[in-house]
């Protein structure tokens, strides 16, 4: 009979090269999960998803799923802490995100006391498409906290809160200066008038559309593979869809067209730079990336934009 050889654990502080806590007698089969698990026992303050362990303080991060076993170190192992700070769950995340456009729009829209002048609080727009400016982003915005809720599928993943006050500055700040401009008193139509708003108004309600049933298809390929789901997704018979014939993740050319549709119904100079940067970063940030794993579709990266 086999006798099993347990593991010692050091963790040391990866910054003061402090002890912060020894662990003894682990099974060889330990998960880097349940080794943070442990090490929550004696910190409390630094759950799971807060910890960062690495067997080089100036090393990659090690896995939750990575086995100590299989790791280059002896029966003595000894790794290095960093604390990634508060983190928040992805539902959490997103719910922060598109909550803030949705009112800081309306308080534009409704020319609350101290945006414009005092003889403009709460007055409104003569024209038509102000109002179906508003009602589109509102839509929009209504869209993704239902999907947040019903449609995306998200692992347990965490975000670090520095980053999620990056990314609420992002859309929140975008949708304040979209909303300055289009609600302003001194706002003018579009040139062309209503062809040209209900032309660019069937291209946003259109690519909308578009977006949500992409998000639908990607939720029905993580329900029958998993949340690691690598498989390639296919049209369906939703028209929609047919557009995977052709790229990877047309959520985001869906959304990107959602964004120049709108710009174009306001004839707004900041809604054109934020379909720009969108553009710039599912460039960056999807593009990229599929580019350097050669073509592998990640079906995680293609719910968000």
């Amino acid at each position: 009979m086999s006798r099993t050889t347990f593991f010692e654990v050091e963790i040391l502080d990866g910054r003061t090269r402090q002890q912060m806590c020894f662990l003894d007698k682990v099974e060889p089969h330990a998960t880097i999960g349940e080794i943070k698990s442990l090490f929550h026992k004696s910190y409390q303050q630094l759950y799971p998803a807060r910890q960062d362990l690495k067997l080089d303080p100036k090393g990659k991060s090690l896995k939750d799923e990575d086995v100590l076993q299989n790791l280059p170190v002896g029966t003595t192992a000894t790794i290095y802490f960093r604390d990634r700070g508060p983190q928040f769950g992805w539902t959490m995340v997103f719910l922060a995100e598109y909550l803030g456009p949705l009112f800081i729009y309306l308080l534009f829209y409704f020319r609350v006391p101290y945006i414009y002048l005092n003889q403009d609080t709460f007055t409104s727009s003569p024209y038509s498409v102000v109002k179906l400016a508003c009602v589109c982003h509102t839509c929009h915005y209504i869209k993704r906290l239902i999907e947040t809720i019903f449609v995306h599928r998200f692992s347990h993943g965490t975000m670090p809160l520095r980053t999620i006050v990056r990314n609420c500055f992002y859309y929140w700040a975008f949708s304040a200066w979209l909303a300055y401009y289009i609600n302003h008193p001194l706002y003018t139509p579009p040139l062309y008038g209503d062809l040209q708003v209900n032309c660019a108004l069937a291209m946003f309600v259109l690519c909308e559309a578009g977006n949500f049933s992409v998000h639908v298809a990607l939720n029905n390929l993580k329900a029958e593979g998993g949340p690691k789901c690598r498989k390639f997704p296919c049209p369906t018979k939703n028209p929609f869809t047919w557009l995977f014939i052709f790229v990877s993740c047309p959520n985001y050319t869906y959304e990107i067209g959602a964004w120049v549709g709108f710009s174009v119904m306001t004839q707004c100079l900041p809604g054109k730079l934020i379909h720009c940067t969108r553009l710039y970063l599912v460039t960056v940030n999807v593009y990229f990336p599929c580019v350097m794993n050669g073509g592998t579709f990640y079906t995680s990266v293609a719910t968000k934009v």
